[in-house]
């Protein structure tokens, strides 16, 4: 048990590795969605993601639910962050 854990914490680590990564990328949107005068909340953009990570999710033999409910409360951390800089 002691080996598994390690594993599922490595893992664990990894995956905060890359949601930093994506919080980069966010940061990256912010100024490119300022530049071309775009709202932080693209709705057609964020059903396009959920569609993406459900059908990826769905390959993967991974639960698309629960995939899904992931990645909406990833989006809208990721909205809430763009919002603080791109005027309404």
């Amino acid at each position: 048990m002691t080996e598994l854990r390690q594993q599922i914490d490595g893992l664990d680590q990894d995956l905060i590795a890359l949601l930093v990564e994506r919080a980069g990328y966010i940061d990256r949107a912010v100024q490119l969605k300022k530049h071309e005068n775009l709202p932080a909340r693209i709705d057609s953009r964020v059903e396009e993601v959920v569609a993406n990570v459900r059908k990826q999710a769905t390959a993967a033999q991974f639960d698309p639910t629960l995939a899904e409910t992931l990645w909406r409360q990833l989006i809208e951390w990721s909205i809430a962050r763009e919002a603080k800089h791109i005027p309404e």
